[in-house]
């Protein structure tokens, strides 16, 4: 006893400990998962601020060189008027402190080049290409006034050969260069271009504008990603052209000149790390922003890379920070709350040690008493311990349970040999009847014994679906569920057959069963085929009634086309037999004659189908087909009303439905709303028609303009009519319709206009 205590109490000790953890690793990784979906959501803020940033801070380079560009086209300002130029260059480098430099060169060599030479100092560098040469350097201060100058023989500048001037004459439009160490100052930047185009179209020259990259290196640096994160700039080629670390930025390459690191060998494992192996043969190609996880010396990471995507800069900022930054703290919870599970189920396991010896405790006085008596030590006709009071009350109560269930089981099997409904037991794994009752054998005509062992599948008729498949697919959604099918007597005679069962899953090793009554529907059956085909000859004096109130007006609306075929065909044959030569007019009168025609067979086809009494059999269409042809039928009556009828544009949609059933619901539709505009006074006479995709069904909505619905009329309600003449069937058999096709129909009264709609399932489903 006591060894099942220490169980009893380590069991549930155990189920504490398991349930703390659950809870606690539960709450761990959804904290965990939130905040590292927060930590992506803040990457994406700061990538976001740097983009920004890195437009405001570039794009006054592009205007400036084009405001310059369209000076100078304009002779507004001349490279001949060198004051006048290097005074607008000026101008412009004091209204963005961002610029480095600003500078024209033309096609001749000239070059006039301002920039910056201290904190409140300029430098204008001049190259005059004349008889000869001269290169000249004025130093100026804030208000452009002159504190000196100086002429150097050896400079060899020529601006026709820098990338800046190259590129943009090639490409004849503004251009942002390629990040690169700039010539004076030798320091890395980019610059943007924009060519000079005179009246004759020719290039002249080109203004250029310098922005010093290392200002977007100190504003990374002072850029906040975490705590511990950080982000770089990549160019198209993968060289690192902005760090938080600017000392990184310049490398020694071939000849001895600065280059830009790559991302695959800056001195920076973790950045190296955060790009990983996407650099390819063709540079960076990154179209859309990547979110990714990544370990570094042990450490795990969480990265964005995002393409810039201003202008023609084929930048990527690429973003990381360590993952603890975010939830390092709840990795710190995580441990003090295991520590804190730990303890409780400690506990638990002691207070379950005395819970389970209270429990113990009547059948250790059972035990005590049975070994004490079987000594003789003490006399069984004692009064028994109030604990073993305990143990007998419990064995009362279950024998009375299992008289109880003995009993139910009695009246069950009463219950199911003598009722009046068929009854049976069918295997659920193979369909074996495993029981049956007389009403059942009775049905069919059979013994009892006889179909105990048979297969359930071969008392129906053969073009039934198989019985175990109705079985898996109805248990797995429900465990109650029904199906009619049509059976075989013994004799040979059909009966339908309607089958109700319940699933039962046995205890233990046992095979799971069905429950089932069964009842006798043919009569039934014969009803509902009489009452259909009454609905199908309901249905097609309906639409005998319809063409016969549209009869007038398609008869109009054949006419014309037969009249223009007749006046068309005269003409043609005056032509043929006067004027041979005007074949061209003959070739029109021709094709005119083939539309109206076309026409007319279009009015005859859709009336055709709408009086053809068909029978129910479900096709494939295109419900905006069907939906013109019906418009063609209640055009006419339309135009009478100076009504106009709209198909709202969109997509063919193919449904699945009796077409013929179909027809008559649209075409009651569109005579009732424009029958329900001609008795108002709308100004705006419109039936507006639409057809579109909800699900897996296709929704058809008639629309008008008319006065609406009165509130108290019941739609749908057969012999429910407002019209004077009308027989209130029309909406009662365009529901009918309609459910029989697998749909619904309804009026929308949330529209402030008149509106029916109703559905049909799309092709295939």
């Amino acid at each position: 006893m006591k060894s099942l205590g220490v169980i009893l109490a380590l069991a549930l000790a155990g189920l504490q400990l398991f349930a703390v953890t659950v809870v606690v690793s539960s709450s761990y990784f959804t904290s965990e998962n939130t905040l590292l979906e927060h930590a992506r959501g803040q990457l994406v803020d700061v990538g976001t601020n740097v983009i920004q940033h890195t437009k405001w801070f570039m794009s006054p380079a592009r205007s400036a060189a084009e405001l310059s560009t369209a000076l100078a086209e304009n002779q507004v300002v001349r490279r001949e008027e060198r004051d006048h130029l290097e005074g607008l260059l000026f101008q412009q480098l004091r209204s963005a402190p961002q610029f480095a430099g600003v500078y024209y060169g033309d096609e001749q060599g000239n070059f006039v080049y301002v920039k910056r030479d201290g904190t409140h100092e300029y430098l204008t560098k001049i190259v005059e290409i004349g008889a000869q040469r001269r290169t000249q350097f004025i130093s100026r201060g804030e208000d452009f006034a002159s504190i000196g100058s100086h002429f150097d023989a050896a400079d060899t500048y020529d601006p026709r050969t820098r990338p800046w001037y190259q590129q943009a004459k090639a490409q004849r439009t503004s251009i942002w260069t390629d990040p690169y160490i700039f010539f004076t100052s030798q320091s890395p930047g980019i610059t943007a271009a924009t060519p000079v185009i005179g009246f004759r179209g020719l290039v002249q020259g080109v203004v250029g504008v310098d922005i010093e990259i290392r200002e977007l290196s100190n504003f990374l640096a002072q850029l906040r990603v975490g705590k511990n994160g950080a982000a770089f700039v990549l160019n198209r080629n993968g060289d690192v052209i902005a760090h938080p670390n600017p000392a990184l930025l310049t490398t020694v390459g071939e000849g001895g000149t600065l280059a830009f690191p790559s991302i695959t060998q800056i001195d920076d494992p973790i950045a190296r790390a955060a790009f990983g192996e996407r650099l390819t043969p063709d540079g960076v190609t990154i179209e859309t922003q990547i979110e990714s996880d990544f370990e570094h010396a042990g450490e795990r990471y969480v990265s964005l890379i995002m393409p810039f995507g201003l202008d023609d800069i084929p930048w990527t900022i690429v973003l990381y920070a360590p993952e603890d930054d975010f939830i390092g703290t709840i990795k710190a919870n995580r441990t003090q709350n295991t520590l804190i599970a730990i303890a409780v189920a400690i506990a638990t396991a002691i207070l379950g040690l005395a819970l389970a010896n209270r429990i113990h405790a009547p059948v250790r006085a059972f035990a005590v008493r049975s070994a004490l008596i079987s000594q003789g030590e003490i006399d069984p006709n004692e009064p028994m311990p109030r604990t073993y009071k305990v143990l007998e009350n419990a064995n009362t109560a279950l024998v009375k349970e299992i008289s109880q269930r003995k009993k139910t089981e009695t009246e069950y099997r009463l219950t199911f040999d003598k009722a009046s409904r068929g009854m049976v037991h069918i295997e659920s794994a193979t369909g074996r009847l495993l029981r049956v009752n007389t009403s059942f054998a009775k049905l069919l005509g059979y013994r009892e014994d006889e179909l105990v062992g048979l297969a359930f599948q071969s008392l129906l008729d053969p073009d039934e679906r198989d019985v175990l498949t109705e079985f898996g697919d109805s248990i797995a959604q429900h465990a109650a569920f029904g199906f009619e099918a049509k059976a075989i007597r013994k004799d040979g005679e059909p009966v339908w057959i309607s089958f109700n069962g319940i699933f039962f899953q046995a205890d233990g090793e046992g095979e799971n069963y069905i429950v089932a009554t069964i009842d006798d529907i043919s009569q039934a059956r014969a009803s509902e085929e009489k009452i259909e085909t009454l609905n199908r000859e309901v249905a097609h004096f309906s639409r005998q009634h319809m063409m016969g109130d549209l009869a007038t007006g398609l008869a109009h609306e054949l006419n014309q086309p037969l009249t223009a075929i007749t006046q068309n065909i005269d003409a043609a044959l005056y032509l043929i037999g006067n004027a041979p030569d005007r074949t061209d007019e003959v070739r029109g009168l021709l094709g005119e004659i083939d539309q109206q025609a076309h026409q007319a067979a279009d009015i005859i086809r859709a009336l055709r189908v709408l009086v053809r009494k068909d029978g129910n059999i479900a096709s494939v269409f295109g419900i905006r087909e069907l939906i013109e042809q019906a418009r063609r039928l209640v055009l006419s009556e339309a135009r009478q009303h100076s009504v106009e009828l709209v198909i709202a544009k969109g997509p063919e949609l193919e449904v699945s439905a009796v077409r013929i059933q179909i027809a008559q619901v649209v075409v009651n539709l569109l005579r009732n709303s424009v029958e329900a505009i001609a008795d108002s006074a709308s100004e705006r006479r419109v039936v507006t028609v639409s057809a579109r995709q909800v699900g897996d069904f296709v929704q058809v909505n008639v629309e008008d303009t008319g006065p609406g619905i009165a509130e108290d009329l019941e739609l749908f309600t057969p012999f429910e009519t407002t019209k004077r003449d009308g027989m209130g069937l029309g909406l009662s058999i365009s529901r009918s319709l309609v459910e029989a096709n697998g749909g619904r129909i309804w009026h929308d009264g949330s529209s402030a206009r008149s509106c029916f709609c109703f559905t049909l399932p799309l092709k295939g489903t």
